[in-house]
């Protein structure tokens, strides 16, 4: 039986999200009219890897599952600290789009402009919140052209956002406790959905850096762990002097870091020191965000006892998610206050554990939702012997380890194949 484009898409339009199966007739058929151009609005800051990891995380999925659409990145922030040179080197064929809009939502580029009239779909890449949505409106409002949002965190919604999420194709959270905060304003079922955070597919690589990094420091692949620092509340006054918070908040948010940080990070201390001393081998002291290397010495290196802290590495410069994904690649097992370092380790196959801070938001419930609760630690529920002991079982019993962690990877992956098949199907 012979069917028109616009049937085969009224009926695949009435689909559930959470199934989101395609018969091989449909996915045939739509490879061929999926010669589309994607707007992708990405890439929020630079000075987390987590935020870069976003970006060729999605691309990826984009071309392993829509292989013949073009991809435009408009990223919201400047592709600095050699961040475009990763990403162009890894996707030759990716343009990028340079470019604001201003108060009244026009592009304020002619290159923006054209890229608006010639895209047909803007999809707004994963984040904390829909932080590109300035972009999302101007484009519905100049183009009537549709959007959709994947892999966010929704927390909070105004009406003005209800609305921009209600005209959106589609809606992917990466947690399910975003999903009820949708259904609770309304949001129809065959709109959400949940899709894991994107940067679980970056799987771009140094080599050449890391193998440089372990030999200068002696680091034996599997032979060492990587522990990453966070303070209760990122104190962008010093990342972003532009933001101009006011002195009444910067005292807020130095106050709320000084009453935790000491107790927080004696509890991954403690898993470090049970570490050393049981295994003779080595740790490093790494970054997610830039901020972080001011505080590595005084919260995880210099209050360790003299045998250990002789086994522990700095890594005392920012570097980009390539080049920490090879070293999270080489080590045994990876302790962060911060969410997406564990991410990426798990993509490339490392298990992980995620040391959760309650302000952290509620992004961290993802780790749940892929089946990894016996490596979530909720910081304030948590002492430094419950980390210590898991980290031993993963070393005195990788196999196992791995299996657990590749059975909520396989989860990542089934919900993200579901949920581009549907993507697909929109364009």
């Amino acid at each position: 039986m012979d069917y028109s484009r616009r049937d085969w898409l009224k009926t695949a339009a009435t689909a559930s999200l959470e199934t989101s199966l395609i018969i091989p007739e449909l996915s045939q058929k739509l490879k061929l009219w999926a010669n589309s151009t994607v707007l992708l609005h990405s890439s929020w800051q630079t000075v987390n890897i987590g935020d870069i990891g976003h970006t060729p995380g999605l691309i990826t999925l984009l071309q392993n599952h829509i292989p013949s659409a073009q991809i435009i990145l408009w990223p919201k922030s400047r592709l600095d600290r050699g961040v475009e040179s990763m990403l162009s080197a890894a996707f030759p064929k990716l343009k990028i789009v340079n470019g604001k809009t201003n108060e009244q939502g026009q592009p304020n580029t002619t290159e923006l402009k054209n890229v608006f009239r010639d895209a047909d779909f803007m999809l707004h890449g994963s984040g904390p919140s829909v932080v590109g949505r300035q972009g999302l409106v101007s484009w519905s409002k100049i183009t009537e052209k549709p959007y959709g949002i994947y892999g966010v965190t929704v927390q909070y919604i105004d009406d003005d956002l209800a609305e921009l999420l209600k005209d959106s194709s589609f809606v992917y959270t990466r947690e399910t406790h975003s999903l009820k905060n949708l259904a609770e304003r309304g949001l129809s079922k065959e709109k959400i959905g949940f899709a894991p955070d994107s940067t679980f597919a970056m799987n771009l690589l140094d080599k050449d850096k890391a193998q440089q990094f372990m030999e200068k420091h002696q680091l034996e692949p599997r032979k060492f762990i990587c522990v990453i620092p966070r303070l209760r509340k990122t104190p962008y006054y010093k990342i972003h002097p532009e933001l101009n918070w006011s002195q009444k908040k910067i005292d807020e948010v130095d106050a709320l870091n000084e009453r935790h940080k000491e107790n927080d990070h004696a509890k991954a201390r403690y898993a470090m020191i049970e570490y050393v001393r049981q295994t003779g081998n080595k740790v490093l002291i790494c970054p997610e965000m830039t901020y972080q290397l001011d505080i590595m010495d005084e919260l995880l290196i210099d209050p360790l006892p003299e045998d250990v802290k002789k086994q522990v590495v700095k890594r005392d410069t920012y570097w980009l998610p390539d080049e920490a994904s090879s070293i999270y690649k080489e080590t045994l097992a990876l302790l962060s206050f911060e969410c997406h370092s564990p991410i990426m380790a798990f993509h490339h196959g490392t298990p992980a554990f995620y040391l959760r801070q309650p302000e952290d938001t509620i992004k961290g419930q993802m780790w749940y939702d892929i089946g990894a609760d016996d490596w979530v630690f909720e910081i304030e529920e948590t002492q430094g012997p419950d980390i210590a002991q898991q980290l031993m079982k993963v070393h005195n019993d990788f196999e196992t380890a791995q299996n657990y962690r590749e059975q909520a990877m396989q989860r990542v992956q089934q919900h993200h194949d579901e949920t581009m098949q549907f993507v697909e199907l929109t364009l």
